[in-house]
């Protein structure tokens, strides 16, 4: 199955009190490149999360994020110091007395001191969050790959059609080179009758001459191996397994064969058909970079 490198996936549920949300986004990039947004209170699951994403994502930039939101429960608690009340509370009685002025403390005003309340973040089971979250980003997960391979499936059938023209291209080329050898003979006889006019034509050299002209010209290895290429190419995108760095080899490959023609042919209508083909690879290889 191809998996495109781009793709989208949310996950959310409420679990044990906490309302979950795991966002995925992923680009096309080379080798597996992971970020993440989440609560510093989550950060201990980071590299947990690194690896069950992994597991599914060999290529691309993946960035995932993280929110948890209490609606049972208080995320918070409130603690009182008081012994630090009971010494703010003395004191402000030994000033009363001293200066003979009304003691008017109390509770309220006593809770204003610095430190006479804190807050912490409530206790958590950790491994039981943990669990809450890689269950909420299995399901982000899940919905991450579909849009993945749906978007894959396009791009597979864009390369197969693109592929089948290159075959076509491969055709006319083995169709045109096929005369090229005659062709170039007939036409260095007539010039040979015209140079040397009536005086005797020496066949062994022109024949020698045009078969020269084959070797250097032939361009039958190429289109073998386009054609092998090419079948390899329609191989390997039926592969259930991450194929990108496969196909772009094999896109290399293909450029190099289709330069190789053209540095051969000098015939003017091959050369227009190795233009398209090399306009149609490098389509190809645009589409192979977003493929997993």
């Amino acid at each position: 199955m191809i998996l495109s490198m781009t793709g989208f996936g949310r996950g959310t549920a409420v679990r044990n009190g906490r309302e979950i949300t795991v966002e995925l986004r992923s680009v096309n990039s080379r080798y597996f490149e992971y970020s993440s947004r989440m609560p510093r209170t989550c950060s201990y699951m980071d590299s947990r999360l690194k690896k069950q994403l992994n597991e599914q994502i060999t290529r691309g930039k993946v960035e995932l994020s993280l929110t948890v939101q209490n609606v049972d429960a208080a995320d918070t608690v409130v603690t009182v110091n008081r012994e630090l009340a009971r010494s703010y509370q003395q004191a402000l009685r030994d000033l009363s007395e001293e200066l003979c002025i009304k003691n008017d403390t109390t509770t309220s005003l006593l809770t204003r001191f610095p430190d006479v309340l804190a807050t912490r973040h409530a206790d958590v089971d950790e491994e039981q969050l943990w669990e809450d979250v890689s269950a909420v980003t299995a399901q982000a997960l899940d919905r991450f790959v579909e849009m993945r391979a749906a978007e894959g499936a396009k791009m597979k059938a864009d390369v197969e059609n693109r592929l089948n023209f290159l075959e076509e291209c491969v055709g006319k080329v083995e169709t045109l080179s096929a005369g090229r050898v005659e062709a170039y003979t007939n036409r260095l006889y007539e010039k040979l009758k015209v140079i040397l006019e009536d005086r005797n034509i020496d066949d062994a050299r022109v024949l020698t001459e045009a078969a020269i002209f084959g070797d250097k010209t032939a361009v039958d290895e190429e289109t073998v191996r386009l054609r092998s290429h090419i079948a390899q190419y329609r191989s390997i995108l039926e592969q259930n397994e991450p194929v990108g760095r496969k196909l772009d080899f094999l896109t290399q490959e293909l450029n190099r064969e289709t330069n190789t023609i053209g540095s051969k042919c000098q015939d003017l209508d091959i050369t227009r058909i190795v233009v398209d083909m090399k306009a149609e690879i490098e389509k190809i290889r645009e589409q192979i970079q977003n493929i997993e």
